[in-house]
């Protein structure tokens, strides 16, 4: 049987040696001819008719219109290929409105490039010569994070990257940039050179100048001579910028030139406030006080890394090491810092103590009322906190202060879109703790801030100078705050604060001569003084309780238990004008003499407040007892200044199980019974 679609008993016979030959010889001519017509086109092609593909394929690959409005030259058959572009215009992308005054993204008068065949023979991609004549570009960024320069999309971070090129020359160079996001606007100049015109030596240098958000801008990167620059080996190079005050300066090799996504250097940072390297960084940094930090800087593509660096922050030294990640749509922050000695007044600028910046425009009256306040009102940078994430531990191993006896402070800052935790944050006193969470929302326009902090252990003497006599209060404080406010900054949102305060001490003792005051017991009191008497009563409880609305601290319960006298107060903290108006009031649980039943005051400015008597009840009591000697006779002038000391121990047990209930930690078995 014959199957006709495999083939028949006849077989197939290859095709003889010579048949072969004369078709290779065919095709081969072929494609010799056809490689000479291409060769003899581009010979005799006037390249001025082919701007337009050109430019219609740039589009496309730059998502944006590209267009040769002036000659176009290009030699080919050579071992070094050129092209001369006359007045090169990339057009602003799409989303960039005409009334935005954004004008041309790029302008090039005259650009010239050529490129090395035999190094691409060995796959290597070199431009002998890149010369830029009167370029402009014209940056822009949207609050969104959309940016005019990135054409591998809206959000991507690449590395600037070039071949290596041998011989770059920039002319009469400009940049002008306006960064929404930042809020940062940038117009200069950019040159380069390749030799010192003076002592001839051969260098590569590229140089830009300018005004950055109104304050003067150099940057300068000088590296070696691009002449005989190897693909294959790193480029060596140093960098200085200087931004207003801010200065950094590095030194290091890029792993390939002109491929700014591997490089290392030692790096060194100096500025008046660390926050001010948000311009030149993108990353959210604290306000600080003047720093000089240096270290070891690395880049590998996204990942950024300043390593062993040391260095100081204001009187407080700072070392440790952080890595930014870049990778995502937010660049993601991780450090581990450390302070050997903390100065207690450089935390202050982090908490917007400094008054903020104001270039001599500040009036006398605003700084009189900025150093009158004790809660600072510096604002706080909200869409910041919202471009980036972070994870930080710091730990100081002791911490330096003129007013109080602190040992040790940790804390552990997490910020994960636009919500800042400090958790835990810790200072150690002498003998003490404080402890607690704090919490700003700042995913809205106007931030929340929650804080939570328990005081304990703290023994009150330590804070009280004494030379050879004992301290005239001794006693162990505990404390609890829980309050939640609103506003961008410290004072405004003490000024919306709701919550509670409370502050217990569960037993201790006082100087009997205060205690009497404390009644205003003048003949006790008095007689005290003049003899210099020193001794102790127990203080068998005290506990004050707040509670907060809307930045009014009103005080709901005080008692101070002593044997020989029970005070009790009432008035409010108004943290809106920052104004204290509290009252104390003594009662005896002894028969008294001469007693002045005024109460004690506390009131004014919270960072100057009078401790003083109440003049009213006192004027009332002494006009008494003048109609009482007019009507009766000369003894019963006393009789309004007796107190029959029927005042009754407070329930110290009770106080302290109800401050308990809301979150101070008292330990029960240290009430007095």
């Amino acid at each position: 049987m014959r199957w006709p679609f495999f083939g028949s008993r006849t077989q197939r016979t290859a095709p003889k040696p010579r048949a072969r030959h004369r078709a290779q010889k065919w095709g081969g001519g072929v494609f010799v001819g056809l490689l000479a017509a291409i060769v003899l086109v581009l010979a005799l092609i006037d390249w001025n008719t082919m701007r337009g593909p050109i430019g219609n394929y740039l589009s496309g690959r730059m998502h944006r219109d590209v267009r040769l409005l002036g000659d176009l030259k290009v030699k080919l058959f050579t071992w070094t290929p050129n092209a001369v572009v006359n007045d090169l215009v990339i057009a602003q992308p799409d989303w960039v409105a005409d009334e935005k005054g954004a004008g041309r993204f790029a302008e090039v008068k005259r650009l010239f490039v050529s490129l090395d065949l035999k190094e691409l023979l060995r796959w290597h991609v070199v431009l002998p010569e890149v010369d830029i004549d009167q370029g402009q570009l014209k940056l822009l960024r949207e609050k969104s994070g959309r940016a005019n320069w990135n054409f591998g999309g809206e959000k991507s971070t690449r590395a600037f990257h070039l071949p290596p090129i041998r011989h770059f020359v920039v002319r009469d160079g400009r940049i002008d940039l306006a960064d929404a996001r930042k809020n940062l606007t940038f117009a200069g100049t950019v040159s380069s050179e390749e030799s010192d015109r003076v002592t001839g030596r051969q260098f590569f240098s590229l140089v830009g100048k300018g005004v950055l958000n109104r304050a003067a801008f150099t940057a300068e990167v000088r590296g070696d001579p691009l002449l005989n620059l190897d693909p294959d080996n790193p480029y060596a190079f140093e960098a200085h910028v200087r931004a207003g005050a801010t200065q950094i300066d590095a030194k290091g090799s890029l792993t390939k030139p002109f491929d700014l996504g591997v490089l290392e250097a030692n790096a060194a940072f100096a500025g008046p406030d660390l926050a001010d390297l948000y311009y030149l960084t993108g990353l959210t940094f604290p306000n600080t006080p003047p720093y000089e930090l240096s270290g070891k800087l690395t880049r590998d593509q996204e990942i950024f890394r300043f390593q062993q660096f040391g260095g100081r922050v204001g009187d407080s030294d700072l070392n440790g090491e952080l890595s930014v990640d870049a990778s995502g749509d937010k660049p993601y922050l991780k450090a581990d810092l450390t302070s050997k000695k903390l100065n207690f007044d450089d935390l202050g600028p982090l908490i917007g103590a400094r008054p903020a910046k104001g270039g001599g425009r500040e009036t006398a009256a605003a700084a009189a009322t900025a150093t009158a306040r004790i809660l600072p009102d510096t604002p706080l940078q909200v869409e910041r906190l919202r471009q980036m994430n972070a994870d930080v531990h710091y730990r100081a191993g002791a911490v330096i202060s003129r007013d109080f006896p602190l040992r040790l402070a940790e804390t552990r800052l997490s910020l994960k879109d636009g919500v800042l935790k400090l958790h835990p944050v810790s200072f150690a006193f002498a003998r003490g703790t404080l402890s607690g969470d704090v919490q700003i929302d700042a995913r809205g326009d106007v931030p929340a801030s929650d804080v939570d902090v328990r005081l304990t252990g703290l023994q009150i003497q330590q804070f009280l100078t004494a030379s050879n006599s004992p301290p005239a209060l001794e006693g162990t404080a505990i404390a609890h705050a829980k309050l939640h406010g609103t506003g961008n900054s410290i004072h405004k949102a003490a000024s919306t604060a709701d919550g509670t305060v409370s502050f217990v001490v569960p037993h201790g003792e006082i100087r009997r001569t205060f205690a009497e005051l404390l009644g205003v017991n003048v003949a006790s009191a008095l007689g005290l003084l003049i003899t210099g008497d020193q001794s102790q009563v127990d203080v068998r409880c005290a506990v004050a309780n707040f509670s907060a609305r809307n930045g009014v601290m009103t005080l709901n319960q005080f008692a101070f238990d002593t044997p020989v006298v029970l005070a009790t107060g009432e008035g409010s903290v108004d943290m809106r004008n920052e104004h204290i108006d509290l009252a104390i009031t003594g009662h005896p649980k002894k028969p008294q003499l001469i007693r002045l039943r005024a109460p004690i005051t506390v009131s004014g400015p919270l960072a100057h407040p009078a401790i003083g008597v109440q003049a009213g009840t006192a004027i009332a009591q002494g006009g008494l007892a003048v109609g009482l000697a007019t009507l009766l006779s000369p003894l019963a002038a006393i009789l309004p200044f007796i107190d029959p000391g029927i005042a009754k121990d407070a329930d110290c047990a009770s106080l302290l199980a109800e401050a308990q209930s809301k979150g101070t930690p008292v330990v029960q078995k240290q009430a007095a019974r």
